[in-house]
């Protein structure tokens, strides 16, 4: 599996994931994951991270995992190398100190230019596998706060920044779904809609991540935008 390096020292490495590659196994897939090619590239990683507990009661390692990003979804992901790297940069997810930005294809345009979502998320009512921040959620509803800024947009479809400003699962996706305006070719939250743009994936890219590293420096890391991204912007929006 090639995956390209941005960014690497002693204490981390920051990748550009490529778009259908899990970052650890799901018990499901045999496919290989991002945590496979660390404990390839670096074995001394093995021990580096925090077990998981699947629902099927498996029990998995995570190496070098501070923080996740779906499976269809490409972009910049920050690996530790060693514990005490681990602890340093867990504890900045955990803080809200790392400041994140995607880039998203929406069905729609947004009305408002930009805005702040402040929406909590809990357990979709119909499906199980789906987060919710409509009414009717389930469970403990969870803070969940998400900027936005509306780019570029042909009518029918716009280029959106999105911050999100905690750390849910499926948040991004769940929020412009609660805006009415959800991810192209999210087939979990858009399933009746077409993909478009010439996307076969769902069109969300993490785009640059600030940190501040083990090493004492504050950096921000880029990946640069996928091929679908740029001929969407090329052929659609020009």
């Amino acid at each position: 599996m090639k995956i390209e390096i941005i960014y690497e020292d002693n204490d981390v490495v920051v990748i550009n994931k490529p778009a259908g590659i899990l970052v650890h196994t799901d018990g499901i897939s045999k496919d290989e994951t991002v945590s496979d090619w660390m404990l390839e590239s670096y074995p001394e990683s093995k021990d580096v991270g925090e077990a998981m507990t699947l629902k099927n009661g498996e029990e998995i390692t995570r190496p070098g995992v501070v923080h996740r990003l779906d499976r269809d979804t490409s972009g910049v992901l920050i690996l530790a190398k060693t514990a005490a790297a681990h602890v340093h940069l867990k504890e900045q997810f955990q803080n809200r100190e790392v400041k994140k930005g995607y880039l998203a294809f929406v069905y729609g345009v947004p009305k408002n230019k930009s805005g702040v979502i402040d929406a909590p998320i809990g357990r979709s009512a119909q499906n199980f596998k789906m987060w919710s921040a409509q009414r009717g959620a389930r469970g403990n509803l969870r803070e969940a706060i998400t900027e936005y800024e509306v780019g570029e947009d042909n009518g029918e479809f716009a280029a959106v920044k999105l911050y999100p400003k905690t750390g849910r699962t499926h948040q991004l996706r769940v929020h412009m779904k609660y805006l009415n305006y959800p991810i192209v070719c999210d087939k979990l939250y858009a399933p009746k809609r077409e993909c478009a743009l010439g996307f076969e994936r769902m069109a969300l890219h993490a785009q640059t991540l600030e940190v501040h590293l083990p090493s004492g420096e504050t950096k921000t890391f880029e990946a640069p935008l996928p091929e679908d991204f740029q001929k969407a912007l090329s052929t659609c929006f020009s």
